[in-house]
């Protein structure tokens, strides 16, 4: 009896220790999954939807996210970047997902319009529509430290591979939204320098910037918007900073940007090809070379002599000087949507009563009222520049508070007028 007690001791000892022995690996495999982990797990424990579908109205889902840590842009950088949309995915699988997630990089066939102007409160403002289909974004709000800067932006999560016509679920979708990071299409910083990405349908065949100057690093339309929101404090460090890498276009299509900063400087970069190539003959894109139109270039001396603030305005023409000699630009895309927006704004001489003035001109472009509902606009945001905040509208439902949000980089809310409004 006595050793029978001895023996079940024995085996509760050696059932202890191992229990002990799995808590502590199990203990171990969590702290090893949180060290390596931790970011991106808190990343995507921050993403929800705030405002649902409506498919009747062409609506996609409204989400919001906070990207804790530097998602490893640093090294994206110091590795010399990418030369394509599968490199920048091979990138991101490799150091976000770790492999374990795909992602794929949609295309899609955008319009967009943008400004800058001033507010009577001598506010500078920049105002941007993103003119798609029904999709779904993402809110994206980073704060990478390091060196790097706080920022707000708007991705359209068909860029990272959500079903446009479903909403974002499960636990994959979630990690695969990670990405996002890697895909504003507009936005603003701390330092108030705010940024926009717009097709430019170049060429016959829409042909991609594909620049190749060996002795420059590669990046591509998103990623050179990030490194513009994470590094640039103006729009002259932004262009300093574009022009050490070769352009290489996403989506398999062109684009040309347009930048902003606090002191309303502003510029619209695009990759232009050599004089005497035009609209219809511009089909290599390895030819093109940056051209950077500034709101203080001479080009816009006679329509703003009698401006008090020097406005610039971008929709998906190329208005470098030259680029449609013997064509017919009014053809061109966003012509109209361009000669309106500059309109409005001589007739207050450039300076807009405030951000919702602002928003009335975006509001007047907008597909679903200047294309009768051709298409819609996914968004429309006003960007103050000199406040670092953001007035925020989903799918051109402006007369609805729970549909318009505002942001303030300094104190990191994201507010919808609804819930000011309550």
């Amino acid at each position: 009896m006595e050793q029978t007690t001895k023996k079940r001791r024995i085996w509760w000892r050696v059932l202890a220790i191992v229990l002990a022995a799995i808590v502590f690996v199990a203990g171990c495999l969590v702290v090893a999954v949180a060290w390596v982990w931790g970011d991106e797990i808190s990343t995507v424990a921050s993403f929800r939807q705030i405002r649902g579908r409506n498919d009747a109205n062409n609506e996609g889902s409204v989400y919001r996210m906070n990207v804790k840590g530097g998602f490893y842009f640093d090294s994206f950088l110091e590795q010399g970047g990418a030369s394509s949309d599968s490199e920048l995915i091979d990138f991101i699988t490799g150091n976000i997902t770790r492999g374990l997630v795909d992602i794929e990089i949609g295309e899609t066939d955008i319009g967009c319009s943008a400004f800058i102007a001033k507010a009577e409160n001598g506010d500078i403002l920049f105002g941007r529509n993103y003119d798609f289909d029904k999709t779904n974004v993402c809110l994206t709000m980073c704060d990478p430290g390091e060196g790097r800067y706080k920022s707000f932006s708007t991705v359209d999560l068909n860029y990272v591979g959500m079903d446009i016509d479903k909403d974002v679920e499960g636990l994959i979708n979630k990690i695969t939204c990670l990405a996002s990071s890697y895909a504003p299409l507009d936005g603003i910083n701390e330092k108030g320098v705010s940024c926009g990405i717009f097709m430019s349908y170049q060429g016959a065949q829409t042909e991609q910037t594909n620049q190749q100057n060996a002795e420059k690093d590669n990046i591509t339309s998103t990623t050179m918007l990030r490194m513009v929101l994470d590094y640039a404090d103006s729009v002259d460090k932004a262009v300093e900073l574009i022009k050490n890498y070769n352009l290489h276009d996403s989506a398999n299509t062109s684009f040309h940007y347009m930048i902003a900063d606090a002191t309303g400087r502003s510029a619209i970069l695009e990759w232009v090809p050599a004089e005497g190539v035009t609209d219809s003959t511009d089909n290599d894109g390895t030819a093109r070379t940056l051209n950077v139109i500034y709101n203080d270039d001479p080009m816009y001396d006679e329509a703003l002599e009698n401006s008090q603030f020097r406005y610039q305005a971008i929709t998906n023409f190329i208005i470098t000087p030259g680029y449609y000699d013997g064509e017919n630009q009014d053809e061109a895309k966003g012509v109209d949507r361009y000669d309106y927006i500059n309109g409005e704004l001589a007739k207050v001489e450039g300076v807009v009563k405030d951000e919702w003035a602002a928003m009335d001109i975006l509001k007047a472009v907008g597909r679903r009222t200047w294309d009768k509902g051709d298409g819609v606009t996914v968004h429309s945001a006003v960007y103050n520049l000199t406040k670092k905040t953001a007035l925020w509208v989903a799918n051109e439902n402006y007369d609805d508070p729970a549909a318009v949000w505002e942001y303030d980089i300094a104190t990191g809310n994201l507010v919808s007028l609804a819930e000011i409004a309550a």
